[in-house]
């Protein structure tokens, strides 16, 4: 059985709104020539509405893996209004990341862009080195999960 976290799961783990700007300073640190640390590096596909949710995964991921997670929603770098320099930007940092989660919430499913850097991610990470992490509405059965289909091949087990 695949496991599907419930919205929540993580909140032990919540960092705080300064820890989240040293995320955001950490974001600056990803350029196209330099690497942001010797640590482990996460690319962290996320709809940009699910801020509890990725405050708690983020405070997971540091906590339990000491990795340095990027966000593009925290990205100073990163165009006012999205272009073809926003995906090109996204597309350099997903290259330069060890890793690629999706945080698969219902919105992020939902997301043109978390789909288009999920098939970026899959030609660049695939298959050690990429991840689904599903989270259901409270309350939700596993079976209500509004994942697709194709999501499943990615699940972090």
């Amino acid at each position: 059985m695949i496991p599907i976290f419930e919205k929540g799961y993580f909140s032990n783990n919540r960092i705080t709104d300064s820890r989240l700007s040293s995320v955001i300073n950490e974001a600056r640190t990803f350029s196209a020539s330099t690497a942001p640390s010797n640590n482990i590096t996460v690319f962290l596909s996320h709809k940009h509405s699910d801020l509890d949710e990725l405050k708690d995964f983020i405070g997971f991921l540091e906590t339990k893996y000491g990795v340095v997670v990027y966000i593009d929603s925290k990205d100073p770098n990163m165009p006012k209004s999205t272009s073809g320099e926003t995906a090109k930007r996204i597309k350099s940092i997903i290259k330069k990341c060890n890793k690629f989660i999706l945080l698969a919430t219902d919105n992020a499913i939902d997301s043109k862009w978390c789909n288009w850097e999920l098939g970026f991610g899959d030609a660049h990470k695939y298959i050690d080195h990429i991840a689904i992490l599903p989270i259901k509405n409270k309350g939700e059965n596993d079976n209500q999960y509004n994942g697709n289909e194709y999501l499943y091949i990615y699940i972090l087990i």
